[in-house]
């Protein structure tokens, strides 16, 4: 976690994704665009964490080994938790999106668009961004 995530002014974004290298970027990102953010390999840890952070928005990956981002997504859901969640993923799938949506997505965004257009999700997503 960066050092100052305890600052309670900033978002603070949950990336959930079981690829390092883009778990890293992201992070990157988000602290250039003046955010916070935490990382979970897959949907067990971000559960896990839910507890203990606060968090904003969560970028979530579908495909993870364990749990994968629709179980993450139903598991959100049954705990009725309120931040929203964005499905990121490298799934051109039109069923896929879907499915992610219905189970409670409030956005789906494939990966090689993410960068481009991620200060536009944190402003949507994110009021204290506007």
């Amino acid at each position: 976690m960066p050092a100052n995530a305890s600052d309670p002014t900033r978002p603070q974004v949950a990336v959930v994704d079981d690829d390092p290298r883009l778990r890293d970027l992201l992070v990157e990102e988000l602290e250039d665009l003046g955010v916070h953010s935490i990382t979970c390999v897959d949907g067990v840890e971000l559960l896990r964490s839910l507890p203990q952070e606060r968090i904003d928005l969560i970028l979530l990956d579908l495909m993870m080994p364990g749990m994968d981002g629709l179980a993450c997504l139903a598991a959100l859901r049954d705990l009725q938790y309120g931040a929203p969640v964005v499905v990121v993923t490298a799934l051109s799938d039109p069923q896929k999106r879907e499915q992610a949506m219905n189970a409670g997505a409030d956005d789906y965004v494939l990966k090689p668009d993410l960068f481009a257009v991620l200060p536009e999700l944190l402003k949507r997503h994110l009021p204290a961004m506007v």
